[in-house]
């Protein structure tokens, strides 16, 4: 199956790309492109980073169907 990740603000800039496609196994869950998009893009692991399943916070428990849209984003925080 094939999900459709989108980089936002400082993930972006660090990947130096706004969209990737990945390939995963049947019945993946959100943990698990978490992982993978770490250790492909190990700059990631420098940022506290949050993720959303289909524009929705995710906690990595989702399972993942094809077409699915992640987000990826660093924490923020201002004053």
């Amino acid at each position: 199956m094939t999900v459709q990740v989108l980089f936002f603000g400082a993930t972006a800039d660090t990947i130096g790309q706004r969209r990737v496609d990945f390939e995963l196994p049947p019945n993946s869950i959100a943990s698990q492109i978490f992982e993978q998009l770490v250790a492909e893009y190990p700059s990631l692991a420098k940022h506290r980073l949050h993720y959303s399943v289909n524009q929705q916070y995710a906690t990595g428990n989702e399972t993942l169907t094809d077409g699915d849209e992640i987000a990826i984003f660093a924490a923020v925080s201002g004053g």
